[in-house]
């Protein structure tokens, strides 16, 4: 089971090298365990997981291994759904909580966690204010926001402490990379762009005094002046909005994106501006995307220099004709001379570093509406999900200078 554990984890993708796992065996040779299975939990999880993204892997591998320490069986997202939000507690006479509790006389713990796994394998729909299966008011024993005085709470939270147990959602989840970003994950991947100042950009104008020493004795004493780029900040971004039709469904991710670059302090210079579907011979200054707010996309080229990291966000889904034809814009009462293909070709070669955030997950790229059209615009930019890991790819990325 031990050896099944190792492989477990690397099977969820958690970064194990056998370095960290004879770590472990050490630590357990000296009865760091103490053998107790939830110090052993603790013990491997901070020998052998590096960051706190991957805990929640940890936790379904050790769960698979060793089975349920302490927990009950596994609690789907839709049963999350059914006991999402909050309610009011109904209130019991003293007479009605005491019948309630002589029904549960004589169940221990175990079957009354038997009873929860038997309702969530025939539980078909929410319920709401029922006695029998897991939901919300009511009396049921299995769920929260009830007036049972014993039982299982399930989510929601504590109000009069009479549930035996607490059957909480995996605590880690929220930590994973591979998920949509949050606002707290964005701003923490939006930070990684610092790097490209103090690292890749600007000149070599600021004396390096160490490195000067080191290499003036290595020249037996003969001044040789060492110099480094500043870390003053010199992140310039330029962050252009797909907005309206199908990017509707994306909403939340994107006022998501909105907040966290309104609390970033650690760019130089950040201009947004907005497109719908493709860019064409216009740019807009708000997500109404209404001409008389509106650049012209070549000025923009003009005032923003090379320098500058393109970033553009949208689901590149739209009919080809968008891409591919003149006068391909959604929009009746407009026009654009060029296809909108060469307007994404021109921002490319503009920009020495570019590129395209998509919300939709990478799995769907292929099978999707708009599959065709988000195929040619990764022939321009490469493309990323707009997840923590994508995040992070596509910062590696425009680390890069062509």
């Amino acid at each position: 089971m031990f050896t099944h554990f190792f492989f477990l984890l690397r099977a969820r993708k958690v970064p194990v090298s056998l370095t960290e796992w004879l770590a472990l065996t050490e630590a357990l040779a000296k009865g760091l365990a103490l053998s107790d299975l939830s110090v052993f939990y603790a013990l491997a999880r901070a020998v052998l997981v590096k960051s706190e993204a991957y805990y929640d892997q940890y936790d379904q591998a050790f769960q698979e291994a060793f089975g349920e320490v302490e927990s009950v069986a596994e609690i789907t997202d839709q049963v999350w759904d059914w006991l999402s939000g909050d309610f009011d507690l109904p209130g019991l006479t003293a007479a009605e909580r005491a019948a309630l509790a002589a029904g549960l006389d004589g169940m221990d713990l175990d079957e009354l966690q038997r009873l929860f796994e038997e309702r969530l394998r025939e539980q078909k729909e929410e319920h709401h204010g029922g006695s029998h299966w897991i939901g919300t008011l009511g009396t049921s024993p299995l769920g929260h926001s009830g007036a049972h005085p014993g039982g299982i709470r399930i989510g929601g939270q504590s109000r009069n402490s009479t549930a035996v147990k607490v059957a909480a959602e995996r605590r880690y989840k929220g930590y994973r990379t591979d998920a949509t970003v949050g606002v707290r994950q964005l701003e923490t991947a939006l930070r990684r762009l610092r790097q490209l100042s103090s690292r890749n950009d600007g000149p070599f104008d600021e004396l390096d005094l160490d490195a000067t020493i080191d290499s003036t004795a290595d020249h037996a004493g003969l001044l040789h002046l060492e110099w480094r780029r500043p870390r003053r900040n010199q992140t310039r971004v330029a962050l252009l909005m797909d907005a309206g039709g199908s990017m509707h469904p994306h909403i939340n991710v994107c006022n998501r994106l909105f907040t966290a670059l309104d609390r970033a302090t650690h760019l130089k210079d950040l201009r947004r501006y907005y497109f719908h579907n493709c860019v064409y011979d216009h740019l807009y200054l708000d997500p109404t995307c209404h001409p008389r707010n509106s650049v012209p996309t070549a000025r923009v080229l003009q005032e923003l220099s090379r320098d500058y990291k393109l970033v553009l966000v949208g689901d590149a889904s739209m009919a080809p004709s968008e891409l591919l034809e003149p006068n391909g814009i959604i929009w009746w009462s407009m026009a654009n001379e060029e296809p909108g293909m060469e307007w994404l070709r021109r921002l490319d070669r503009h920009f020495h570093r570019c590129a395209w955030m998509n919300p939709v997950h990478e799995r769907h790229w292929d099978t999707i509406y708009g599959r065709d059209t988000i195929a040619l615009v990764r022939t321009v930019f490469p493309m990323f999900e707009l997840t923590v890991d994508g995040l992070t790819a596509a910062v590696k990325n425009l680390m890069v200078r062509r």
